[in-house]
């Protein structure tokens, strides 16, 4: 069952913006939106949040002279997880606007943010000028150096913590906006490309930044749907998706974290992910809506994310699947099922070259061979995926946090591991309490995995 015009208008508008062939050939070097493939084009992307505190977080953003060409607010400060803790009274914004604590209900945590610019030594020199406090020690070495740190070291990414701005306690991370197309269309680390996959609020945008998005976003579904069965929810295919860019984070094996944290996401913010994933969803030939509830006016408002979902296991559809996943993570793919098939050397270069999206010629069309249906057919291909995401994400995920001890410097980093502590011991005290329905759900999703 295909959606039907009770689709919202976000939805049929995206859904507008998906012509034919529009991820066979994307330039992400494109300078206007009118340069998109349609006026609508990935409208899906925009999350709608309370007006007050949106323009809060862009408030946050003028204070800073140097130029900022995409940006995104994300994480728990922006959107809400279903963790099942009670708020606390205390918030970390010294003088919060009044939007910023009504959203945050009068507690509150630090706001993240994502800055996308364009020259990245150029900012940090002028960044500097205007807030060298934001900086630690590595400030004092100059722009030039801080942009080898960025782009040398982890994802590409320099995060200034505990910064107060307009009264808000935020983080911001700076990437180049190269480091961040290329992460969402290749997926060669996935940090970035993980956290826009999942509900965040885009606050300047890019044309270039919003195509890349587009293709990631799609990606994600076909990761996922390579991971599930051939009937799955929402809510499982959700949990997929936003579970990607938590595999081999080494985050999730600290003790302070939630083992539901990827279910929490998904619980609380089902609205958000169908916004972003119905359009795309729409436009794939192999997975459908079957639960009967969807062809009720309105059912896409239901927060209730257990509509019943299938695909199509043919391994020709599949194989396309595999073909049109993120080059990076493809490449990936390809290796582990050379080992496992004894395919030679001299044999295995062909397949590769014959995979690639373009010669010299002309740009191919991506469609599964041979290689990538005998792929689809494996049984082990959902375990097969999530090694390949786990071995992507771990390094990059480690080095960048290891980066991020110093550029947050002692202080900052002694704050953070303070509060992690804290964090972890509220958890182990929390855990016995917790009903045993929820361990049958953590048994259900890992059956799942």
């Amino acid at each position: 069952m295909k959606l039907n015009a009770a689709v919202t208008s976000t939805s049929s508008s995206a859904n507008q913006s998906m012509p034919p062939g529009w991820e066979d050939n994307p330039d992400y070097n494109i300078s206007a939106f009118s340069q998109l493939p349609h006026q609508h084009f990935g409208f899906n992307q925009f999350i709608v949040i309370n007006e007050e505190f949106k323009e809060a977080l862009r408030q946050i953003l003028w204070q800073f002279r140097a130029p900022i060409r995409y940006a995104f607010a994300y994480g728990s400060g922006v959107f809400s997880q279903d963790d099942g803790q009670q708020p606390t009274s205390l918030s970390p914004h010294p003088h919060p606007p009044e939007a910023v604590k009504a959203w945050q209900k009068g507690g509150g945590k630090m706001i993240d943010f994502i800055f996308g610019v364009s020259f990245t030594q150029h900012w940090h020199s002028l960044n500097l000028t205007q807030h060298r406090d934001h900086y630690s020690f590595l400030g004092s070495l100059g722009s030039a150096f801080l942009s080898r740190v960025q782009d040398s070291w982890g994802a590409g990414v320099y995060f200034n913590p505990y910064i107060t701005v307009n009264g808000t306690l935020i983080k911001y991370g700076v990437a180049n906006l190269d480091t961040i197309s290329r992460d969402l269309s290749e997926w060669d680390t996935l940090y970035l490309a993980g956290r826009l996959q999942k509900p965040v609020k885009i606050l300047r945008d890019d044309p270039g930044v919003r195509l890349a998005n587009q293709v990631n976003l799609i990606s994600a579904v076909r990761a996922a749907l390579l991971m599930l069965g051939s009937s799955f929810t929402e809510r499982e295919l959700y949990t997929a998706i936003a579970g990607i860019s938590y595999l081999g984070d080494p985050r999730m094996e600290l003790p302070a974290e939630n083992p539901r944290k990827v279910a929490n996401i998904v619980s609380a913010q089902s609205l958000n992910f169908r916004q972003l994933y119905t359009p795309l969803i729409e436009n794939l030939p192999n997975v459908t809506f079957t639960d009967p509830r969807c062809s009720n006016p309105g059912w896409v408002n239901d927060p209730d994310p257990n509509t019943k979902m299938e695909q199509d296991m043919d391994p020709v559809k599949r194989g396309n699947i595999v073909r049109r996943l993120p080059k990076a993570l493809r490449k990936k793919l390809y290796f582990q099922y050379q080992k496992k098939f004894s395919i030679p050397a001299s044999a295995f270069d062909q397949v590769l070259d014959e995979s690639k999206d373009e010669d010299d010629a002309s740009f191919k069309r991506r469609q599964g061979g041979d290689f990538e249906q005998r792929i689809a057919e494996q049984a082990d291909l959902p375990r097969v995926m999530g090694d390949v995401i786990r071995n992507t994400i771990r390094w990059p995920s480690t080095s960048q946090s290891i980066k991020s001890f110093f550029t947050a410097g002692p202080v900052r980093s002694w704050r953070y591991v303070s509060e992690k502590a804290a964090k972890s011991r509220q958890v182990r005290t929390d855990a016995p309490s917790k009903p045993k329905e929820e361990s049958a759900g953590n048994s259900d999703e890992k059956k799942q995995a």
